[in-house]
């Protein structure tokens, strides 16, 4: 694999470019040679973080070596702190067990990424069908039973509604893009795939796909929240449907 020099984080809050910018620059040296690769992946990847958003990080390492980790401990809460970063540190040959075991998110990570040091450890990852059907749809499932818990313990909090909606988004979204490209579609935008998705179970599909979206940017809460709750639970029980008809 061609090394990478550390790429442009272009398209990203200044605030959030600062952040990531010092966290690389102490994982380089406090990794050092350990450090293989460091990949942005999710909405970051793609210049299009959300209010809600996390930044995601996969640093591939040969070793996790306690000493170096610490060293980089006060960087990462730092920077968790002040751009939600989340960071999967994965050993270089735990990749292709990684992408069998976690399939759907190794799948949307394929779709969407920017390797910004090291090598480019995602060009030849392949992620099996079998194993990408399989975890998307205990992943729906798992989104499914969630909500129906949501339905009866959060129903009555608006507040928290619009938290568990706008947790919905990324899960949702990267499911539909996995699911329209395992029916044999071309790659799309994880958040078009969502509204296309949802378009096919008709106008109360549509307005669910809307009311996650309006959730995950932050829109004021609307007084039929509760009602929100009950028709995200259809359209995610209607995309599971769908999801367990793949072969």
């Amino acid at each position: 694999m061609a090394e990478s020099s550390v790429a442009s984080l272009e398209g990203l809050p200044s605030n959030v470019a600062t952040v990531l910018s010092a966290f690389l620059t102490a994982a380089r040296n406090d990794l050092a040679a350990d450090l293989i690769s460091a990949v942005l992946f999710g909405s970051a990847a793609e210049g299009k973080l959300g209010p809600t958003s996390d930044v995601n990080l996969l640093l591939v390492l040969r070793t996790f070596a306690p000493d170096k980790i610490r060293r980089l401990r006060d960087a990462f809460l730092t920077a968790e702190a002040a751009i939600k970063l989340r960071v999967m540190f994965v050993l270089e040959d735990e990749l292709a067990s990684a992408a069998e075991l976690f399939a759907q998110k190794f799948a949307d990570m394929l779709r969407r990424h920017r390797t910004i040091f090291g090598k480019d450890v995602l060009g030849s990852l392949k992620v099996a069908r079998q194993s990408e059907v399989f975890r998307l749809r205990q992943i729906l499932l798992n989104l499914v039973l969630r909500l129906r818990e949501s339905c009866i313990a959060r129903g009555q909090r608006p507040e928290q509604i619009a938290r568990i909606l706008a947790d919905m988004f990324g899960p949702l979204r990267a499911a539909c893009a996995t699911l329209l490209e395992l029916e044999g579609g071309p790659a799309s935008d994880s958040a078009a795939a969502l509204a296309s998705v949802a378009a096919s179970f008709g106008p109360l599909g549509t307005e669910a796909a809307a009311r996650v979206l309006s959730a995950h940017e932050r829109a004021p809460v609307v007084a039929s929240a509760d009602d929100a709750l009950f028709q995200v639970l259809t359209l995610t029980m209607q995309i599971f449907q769908r999801a367990a008809r793949l072969t």
